[in-house]
């Protein structure tokens, strides 16, 4: 557990996660008060991560659901093994007959076989996926639903239900209640908008990009072999990109990969040719490339 705000900040820095006090106050809350956290944002600022450090942070096992169009409950909560419960049936045939042989009438029988329903319906047939998984689990966890904007309404209404109670009916057996509440980080691109009720039930929290000092920090961090100089010129760089009227903006994930490649290339500095050739790392469109070129000084020399 964490015992304050700063000891949050100290956590993740160890797990090399730079974050700002606001992001620390709103992971401290989430864990006292046991509450999802709702981070929104651009694409590549460190909302997935964010998740996977404070995991990492508190020694909580760490699951993740990834969402997408068409995500449903079987997908994301559990399924029932009908196979493997009919093979079960099919090796235990033998035994059946001999517990019905002697049976006076069909209600008889019927009941025999209902007393052995926790033979057939029991958790030995069940699949379960993240979110079961995640209730079900002996030590504390933290589950990462990412990108839930990319789901399907149904399925954050159906997310609802499993946020307040962290408990899961299953026709089958039982409603299953968590051992230990799990700590739950929802991320969202903004891809659309999500339901005031979602919200509601969570913290919220806005990862932009960061500063030139703080993205600085996270190159120096992440990237330790990188001179000054030109961890600085990076940085620099990308922040006047993001000026730009482009369709993707490079997020600090591009940062580092650019970096890193600078680092293979033997680089100790940037030039106009250097970035001209280097600019498809960090730029996904062929437009966008096109315009970075076309400010090619700007983005070098500011």
């Amino acid at each position: 557990m964490f015992s304050s705000i700063e000891e949050v900040r100290e956590k993740l820095a160890d797990q090399k996660y730079i974050c700002s006090t606001e992001i620390a106050t709103v992971v401290y809350l989430a864990e006292k008060l046991e509450k999802p956290v709702l981070v929104e944002g651009p694409a590549g600022v460190g909302k997935t991560d964010l998740g996977k450090v404070t995991a990492a942070a508190l020694g909580r096992d760490f699951i993740r659901l990834q969402c997408y169009e068409g995500l449903d409950e079987a997908k994301s909560l559990y399924e029932w093994e009908y196979s493997k419960q009919l093979l079960y049936t099919q090796i235990l045939k033998d035994v059946l007959a001999e517990e019905l042989a002697d049976a006076k009438s069909l209600a008889e029988a019927v009941d025999r076989v209902a007393r052995q329903d926790e033979v057939f319906f029991s958790q030995k047939f069940i699949v379960p996926r993240p979110l079961l998984k995640a209730i079900t689990s002996e030590k504390p966890a933290l589950i990462l639903i990412d990108e839930v904007d990319k789901s399907d309404p149904e399925f954050e209404a159906f997310l609802l239900e499993i946020l307040s109670d962290f408990q899961v009916s299953i026709p089958e057996l039982e409603t299953l209640a968590a051992t230990h509440i799990p700590m739950v980080v929802l991320t969202s691109n903004n891809a659309r908008e999500l339901s005031d009720a979602l919200k509601r039930r969570c913290l919220h929290l806005f990862i932009d990009f960061p500063d030139w000092e703080q993205e600085l920090e996270i190159v120096r961090l992440k990237v330790p072999d990188i001179s000054a100089r030109l961890a600085e010129q990076v940085v620099k760089a990308v922040q006047r990109l993001r000026k730009l009227d482009i369709k993707k903006t490079p997020g600090i994930s591009e940062t580092l990969d650019w970096a890193r490649a600078l680092m293979v290339l033997g680089a100790d500095s940037l030039d106009q040719e250097l970035v001209r050739n280097t600019l498809n790392i960090i730029l996904k469109y062929e437009k966008d490339i096109q315009k970075a070129k076309e400010s090619l000084r700007q983005i070098v020399e500011g």
